[in-house]
């Protein structure tokens, strides 16, 4: 049985998609039952005629990382989303918990919270070695929990 990890950020355009492809590629390396998603917390704010950012792009072909998939526009995040994952992880605590706390309240303290930069704090050569050091660990943490 396949389990599923869910990444959020605000716009699903950056940082959670660039998690998305990077996990479910180390996972397939692995040889986990584990798949990664994605969604927004604020999709509704950005152009509709996105699909992923060319920072993510970028960062994913540096690491070798190919994509299989046609690419598609950020989603905003559902309570279904969230429902469906076995874990949730917030890709930036100060950025993130408020608009969860203000969304869906009750999974506030149900999520896993890292600090990962947006591109107005930190730019893709600080921020992406960052999330992929996170993503690692977890893809370590999961493969210690999941025999």
């Amino acid at each position: 049985m396949t389990r599923q990890v869910l990444f959020l950020c605000t716009a699903n355009f950056y940082r959670s998609r660039f998690a998305e492809h990077f996990f479910n590629w180390l996972a397939v390396q692995e040889g986990l039952r584990w798949r990664a998603d994605s969604r927004g917390l604020a999709v509704d704010q950005w152009a509709d005629d996105l699909t992923i950012s060319q920072l993510a792009l970028d960062g994913l072909t540096a690491r070798g990382v190919p994509l299989y998939e046609q690419q598609r526009r950020p989603q905003q995040v559902t309570e279904d989303d969230l429902a469906k994952s076995q874990l949730v992880v917030a890709l930036k605590e100060a950025e993130h918990r408020p608009l969860l706390t203000q969304t869906f309240p009750s999974w506030a303290e149900r999520v896993e919270y890292w600090h990962v930069d947006d591109i107005d704090c930190a730019p893709p050569d600080e921020a992406l070695p960052v999330l992929e050091g996170c993503l690692r660990q977890l893809i370590q943490r999961v493969k210690a929990a999941d025999p």
